[in-house]
């Protein structure tokens, strides 16, 4: 329909945008998908796609003329640890110019509202406790450090040029569209959950447990996994607030429960009935002990409890997912 708002969602066609898109969709939006498709995919766009990079301020700039657009959301980024800390400069082009270069359109078209993927990587080597947003942010890998950067810059927008702008601090997305269409497909799996399915599914031959002399009580990491379903919901919360005159700010989307990489498998052992091969090797660098939110303040403000991410719905609709992407491999 016409009179319903456009949203312009930035990395659209990748896991947690293409999942947002679905959401804006039924919440009465409709959602304008703009990707370079360097790592997302044609078949998870939800309505319309503008192929185009973020560095491409023609074609940019053209598709907020072409249009009436209400508001931004921002997913379009490099998003590996590990190859952040390997390529830096990748992470600071992709990440950090790129949302300069968004932003600048977005003042050029009088676009002042937007809701920026951020991440729980910019508070870095975390202690043993649910993380609010007020803990020192002091991320470990370049990865983290871009994210925190261009949470700067929305703040100093939000000063200098009345921007509206929620800084969602996401900690692990997880599972798949409970309805089976959409899940977690990368060319390059390094996330454990997906990974390990494909391992058992004999799609990776080398899937390891990086690390177990951290200082947990298996000596594996930690992380706060999340539903990408309830992740959708509390970006449209966030819009919502925005387009009611919310100035915005930095929230947590998490659960406030952790579970080490071992509890994560014996999971899938549960869920599946399969246990996932793998081998041990050292730490990778970047990566925090311990990294779990406190979601009180995302609860307040946004209104948002997270309904799917009990871990036993992540992994049932995860394997759900990749039962039907990634087909048993036959030996």
């Amino acid at each position: 329909m016409k009179d319903r708002p456009i949203v312009l969602v930035t990395g659209g066609a990748g896991y947690i945008g293409s999942h947002c898109c679905r959401a804006l969709a039924a919440a009465g939006y409709t959602p304008v998908v703009y990707d370079n498709l360097s790592t997302g995919h044609r078949s998870f766009v939800a309505g319309e796609l503008v192929v185009g990079d973020l560095l491409d301020k023609a074609t940019l700039a053209q598709v907020f003329t072409q249009r009436k657009i209400a508001a931004v959301m921002h997913f379009a980024a490099a998003s590996l640890v590990g190859e952040s800390v390997a390529d830096p400069q990748k992470y600071y082009i992709n990440n950090v110019t790129g949302t300069l270069s968004l932003l600048q359109a977005m003042r050029e078209a009088n676009c002042r509202r937007i809701v920026f993927s951020s991440t729980g990587a910019v508070y870095g080597n975390a202690d043993s406790k649910a993380l609010p947003e007020d803990f020192p942010c002091a991320p470990i890998n370049p990865y983290g450090a871009s994210k925190l950067m261009i949470e700067r810059m929305l703040a100093d927008y939000r000063g200098a040029y009345g921007f509206g702008a929620f800084c969602l601090r996401y900690f692990n997305a997880s599972g798949a569209d409970p309805a089976g269409g959409i899940g977690e497909l990368r060319d390059n799996e390094t996330h454990l959950i997906p990974r390990a399915m494909m391992a058992l599914q004999g799609h990776v031959g080398d899937f390891a447990v990086f690390g177990e002399d951290y200082d947990t009580p298996d000596g594996t990491a930690i992380r706060d996994y999340i539903h990408v379903t309830d992740l959708a919901a509390a970006h449209v919360a966030a819009l919502n607030l925005l387009l009611e005159g919310h100035s915005g700010g930095a929230f947590n989307l998490g659960t406030g429960s952790g579970f080490s990489v071992r509890e994560i498998l014996a999971a899938i052992n549960a869920e599946t009935g399969r246990e996932v091969p793998h081998v041990v090797r050292p730490r990778r660098p970047g990566d925090p002990t311990y990294l779990v939110a406190d979601p009180a303040a995302a609860r307040k403000v946004l209104r948002f409890t997270p309904r799917h991410s009990e871990l036993a719905t992540i992994i049932r609709t995860a394997w759900a997912w990749h039962q039907r992407a990634h087909p048993l491999k036959t030996r």
